[in-house]
């Protein structure tokens, strides 16, 4: 690589991430829905033409705003994971949902692009996908990992949601029982709605002390998950 062309990557680089930092300001400020390319290039100094060589148009950094929020959700879950490898699955499974939560506490504007309400006219493309399945992915690895260690205490299922139980074990799990897919998705949606309960202030004057609350709520989705058992290490 010549060093004009280093130095050139170099600037796309730092201009990319000047322009992120600066959208990111404005969600804070205004909302995904009032984010505009135009604002953003406005208060970098830029022209509108230029900033569009880095994002064609307000979609394409939206979708790069919330890929990178995806990712650093993702990674600080995976970093929390890391750190607990010692343990058992249902203190591996409480200490990511702990870092989720206190990712979006310090994250707040990041959390609701990502899981609050839906931004008018936008459709996340399926480049998403990889980095919002971060945490689902790791939640799976811990139940999977319980699975085939100690096992797990199969949740009940109604005869009626079997079809779309073994639907959701092809596409998500097939290596695990149906009936606990089911309540690994209905435990993630729980989860988030836990996170956003307490983000978005449904909380207030009904929990108090909301770390030891959610600690126990963590705990309960683990076990409704099946992770009832006391097992020690990553498949013990």
């Amino acid at each position: 690589m010549s060093t004009a062309h280093g130095a050139r990557a170099r600037a796309r680089i730092e201009v990319t991430a000047a322009i992120k930092d600066e959208a990111r300001r404005q969600l804070a400020a205004e909302g995904a829905a009032r984010l505009s390319l135009r604002a953003v290039a406005r208060e970098l100094g830029m022209v509108s033409s230029a900033l569009y060589r880095y994002f064609p148009s307000r979609d394409d950094l939206l979708t790069a705003l919330i890929i990178d929020a995806y990712d650093s959700l993702g990674e600080a879950a995976e970093t929390a994971h890391e750190a607990a490898a010692g343990a058992g699955p249902r203190q591996r499974w409480i200490a990511v949902c702990e870092a989720v939560r206190g990712w979006a506490l310090g994250h707040p504007h990041e959390y609701a692009l990502i899981y609050g309400s839906p931004v008018p006219g936008y459709t996340a493309p399926q480049t998403t996908v990889p980095a919002a399945a971060r945490v689902g992915l790791l939640l799976i690895g811990i139940v999977r990992d319980a699975y085939r260690g100690l096992g797990l205490a199969r949740p009940p299922l109604p005869a009626e949601l079997r079809p779309e139980a073994e639907r959701m074990a092809a596409d998500l799990a097939p290596d695990l029982p149906p009936e606990v897919v089911t309540a690994l998705v209905a435990a993630w949606a729980q989860l988030y709605g836990l996170v956003g309960f307490e983000l978005f202030g449904q909380f207030n004057r009904v929990v108090e002390d909301r770390e030891v609350f959610f600690r126990h709520a963590a705990g309960q989705l683990a076990h409704g998950v099946g992770l009832v058992y006391p097992q020690r290490g990553p498949a013990a």
